[in-house]
């Protein structure tokens, strides 16, 4: 006699007990969520690690900063499967497969969101177009859209020689690729162990360091006309140097007076679809670095903190 089945209760979900570094963080089994009105329940099978993530769960006050307080999940970025609707809700059904973000709750079994939210407030769902595997769809929305928001302030295009700081990290595989579909040269900074991985997408490798100005004018002797520095300031003030006007020099992780910084709040409407399609076509390719079961969210967030990865870190659920 087949066993009678019952709604499952209870799911596992990365959470803090205290703010701090990976060893904080812990999986638990907390209850099922239920969909409100204008809700969706997303059974999530993939979910994106970006710097984001265990920056702004460091410490209480920072915490506070994003409007986090305990006890309080981790990670953003997602993909997986409509598995309940509330009432009111239109735009998606039971079975669809949805991508989007989620403040600091991503890394759960089960996660709600709004039918129109944004990832801070509610959260955010998009279709997954066909051709997009969810471990790929789980890596888009946060770099994706710093991406899209680094290339709206320099705008490269045929012309364009474009340099790129820490090209191979999580929003820089992004920014490389959508630069070079927009008709730009790009010359990319990383180690040297990094230079195959951005001939992949497209760049031309520099190694990032002391003498970065001399190495770039070497391999860009007419000059450089814009620059994107994705890791910190070095590669900005190198593009000061190198005669790139503030206008044309943009940064995502910190603040230089007269350049104005990226914001992927900021991306423009339907810029995340439009890099998702974009992907489906295989205009843009995803690189996974690795994929590491939920169980083991510490030594996957310990990789991608060490900033040393090419690519994009994703836990599976």
């Amino acid at each position: 006699m087949k066993e009678p089945s019952y709604p499952t209760t209870t799911g596992r979900a990365v959470q803090f007990e205290s703010f701090g570094g990976p060893d904080a963080l812990s999986v638990r089994e907390v209850p099922v969520p239920q969909a409100g009105p204008g809700q969706i329940r997303v059974r999530v099978t993939a979910a994106g690690l970006n710097p984001m993530d265990w920056f702004m769960t460091s410490d209480a006050e920072t915490a506070a900063r994003f409007g986090l307080s305990l006890p309080c999940g981790f990670g953003t970025d997602y993909a997986g499967v409509v598995d309940q609707v509330g009432e009111g809700v239109s735009k998606f059904v039971v079975g669809g497969r949805v991508f989007g973000g989620a403040l600091s709750r991503a890394v759960a079994d089960y996660i709600i969101v709004d039918e129109v939210g944004t990832i801070v407030a509610g959260g955010e769902a998009h279709r997954t177009p066909d051709g997009v595997d969810d471990r790929t769809a789980a890596t888009l929305t946060i770099a994706g859209r710093t991406a899209s928001a680094a290339l709206a302030v320099v705008k490269p295009g045929p012309g364009d020689t474009v340099l790129v700081g820490g090209a191979g990290g999580g929003v820089g595989v992004f920014a490389v690729q959508l630069a070079r579909l927009a008709g730009a040269r790009v010359i990319g900074t990383g180690s040297a162990a990094s230079a195959d991985a951005l001939r992949a997408l497209g760049a031309e490798p520099v190694a990032y360091g002391d003498g970065l100005v001399d190495r770039v004018r070497a391999l860009a002797p007419a000059g450089v006309t814009a620059a994107m520095d994705l890791h910190g300031t070095d590669t900005a003030q190198a593009a000061r140097k190198l005669g790139v006007p503030d206008e044309r020099i943009t940064t995502i992780a910190a603040q230089i007076d007269g350049i104005t910084s990226a914001n992927g709040a900021n991306a423009a409407s339907g810029a995340l679809e439009e890099i998702a399609g974009l992907v489906a076509m295989g205009r843009i390719r995803v690189p996974i670095a690795a994929t590491f079961p939920v169980e083991q969210i510490r030594a996957a967030v310990n990789l991608q903190a060490a900033r040393h990865v090419h690519g994009k870190v994703v836990i599976a659920l």
